[in-house]
This record gives C-alpha cells, sequence and structure tokens, in this order.
C-alpha cells in the first residue's frame, strides 16, 4: 500500500499543515481525524485496513488531513467568535486548497467522498452539505451534528452554516441544495452501545431532519452492542465501502 506525507503551507491558515495520503489511484477521499486528531490517526487506528481492498486495487485513495479543533470547538478558553471564524478559515483550507490538491493528484474529474468517525463525522457531513457541488458521497460513523453545544448557548451566522443540524434544518423547501443534495450518497451510522447516546440522538434529529426535507440518507442504526470505539468503526467502514465502491475484486487462482 503507498503511503506519502505532505507539508503545505495554508495560505488560510497561514501555517504549515500536514496530510497523509494512503494510495497510488482512485476516487479521492478525504479522511477527517476524530476530535483533536491528526493526519495519520486514520492509519495508527487500522482504519486504512477497512479500506484495503480498494486501495490496492486503484479504486480509492486517501487524504488523511489534521483537525485544528484544538483552536475551535474544544477551544472552551477562547471566545466562541474567534473559535468559530478559526474552524471557517480551517474549511476554506479545506476547500479551497486540499480539494483542488486531491484531484489534481489522483488525476480525478468529478466530485469526490469524504468520511469520518467522531467529531470527524460531523467534520465530514458538514463539509459535503454545505459543498456538494464538490463532494458526492460520505460515510460518517458516530458523528453528532450540533457543535453549538461546544459553545455555551452562543450563535451566529458562522456558527450556523456549520452546524448540519441548524443548516439543513433552516433550508427552505424550495432550497437548491435539496435536489443537490439528492444527487449525493449520504451514509449516516451510529452504534446503540457503550458511549454512542450523544451520537444516537444526534443521529435521530438529522434523520428526521433530512426527511422532513426530502432529503435521502442511509441512516443506519447499530446494534446495543456497538460502541463508540475503533474496532466497530473499522468493521463499519468496511461494510459501507462494499456497498458504495462495489465488491472488490478477487484474484483468479
Amino acid at each position: 500500500m503507498q503511503t506519502r506525507d505532505r507539508i503545505s503551507y495554508s495560505p488560510a491558515l497561514q501555517r504549515d499543515m500536514h496530510m497523509r495520503i494512503i494510495g497510488h489511484a482512485g476516487k479521492p477521499c478525504l479522511v477527517f481525524p476524530s476530535q483533536n486528531g491528526r493526519c495519520g490517526d486514520f492509519e495508527a487506528f487500522g482504519m486504512h485496513e477497512s479500506c484495503q481492498p480498494w486501495i490496492d486495487q486503484g479504486k480509492l485513495k486517501l487524504y488523511c488531513v489534521d483537525s485544528i479543533d484544538e483552536e475551535t470547538w474544544s477551544a472552551a478558553h477562547l471566545p466562541p467568535f474567534d473559535r468559530v471564524r478559526r474552524h471557517e478559515a480551517w474549511f476554506h483550507y479545506l476547500i479551497d486548497e486540499v480539494w483542488p490538491f486531491m484531484r489534481e493528484d489522483a488525476g480525478w474529474h468529478g466530485r469526490v467522498m469524504t468520511t469520518g468517525c467522531s467529531m470527524g463525522a460531523m467534520h465530514a457531513v458538514n463539509t459535503l452539505f454545505r459543498r456538494p457541488d464538490l463532494f458526492d458521497t460520505v460515510i460518517a460513523l458516530s458523528g453528532a451534528y450540533d457543535p453549538e453545544q461546544f459553545l455555551d448557548g452562543y450563535t451566529d451566522e458562522v456558527v450556523y452554516q456549520n452546524s448540519p443540524i441548524s443548516s439543513i434544518g433552516g433550508m427552505g423547501s424550495n432550497h437548491p441544495y435539496i435536489e443537490r443534495l439528492n444527487t449525493c450518497r449520504i451514509i449516516l451510522c451510529v452504534g446503540q452501545g457503550a458511549w454512542e447516546e450523544e451520537m444516537l440522538q444526534s443521529t435521530r434529529t438529522l434523520e428526521g431532519i433530512l426527511k422532513d426535507k426530502g432529503i435521502e440518507a442511509w441512516v443506519d442504526y447499530w446494534g446495543k452492542d456497538v460502541n463508540h470505539d475503533w474496532p466497530w468503526w473499522r468493521e463499519q467502514l468496511k461494510y459501507f465501502l462494499d456497498r458504495v465502491m462495489g465488491r472488490p475484486e478477487t484474484a483468479n487462482h
């Protein structure tokens, strides 16, 4: 499995940013780490192994980015106004810098996919919901989709557009993004075991909002033995990739 690291200066964030690239060809996938995570986490926790059949066959290429959650949603010591605007700068880094690089690097001409676990799932969903013209698939595992909870009641227009529950809930019935989102594959998965209570409630809330707006999504609730943890996320990712990417080819013997 081909891997490489990339360090590039981000004009949006005004600092160097790290990326871990896994694979040699195929559809690009933007991979978000969980809360406060780094670009190497996906590989360190074995998530890349769930993708290996498609990576090895040149059907999937992963672009794992750093979060800056410790400067935004996790930075309770900073003013909420500053935190959400720092997050918005990171979002522009993803859209204006990472997305074009992914397509050029992979030689890909269509929309791309995204995935993440826990807070990474929230970032993945938010990214596709805001830019369904650039992304066509999201696999979100154990996400909570209302980041306003981190801001002690503070909200403004930037918070609103980065909160999937708020931004989708506030869409008018004729919003043009509804039609565009229905060209996407939206997969939300959550377990019902340990440490999943908040994510389970949030997923149900988002599911209801999506149904109300007429936005199609596959919302999959796994069992009460399914915990908020990496072993289950590895199983879930492989399960959904099998359905999104198609069964990997088997060698003839």
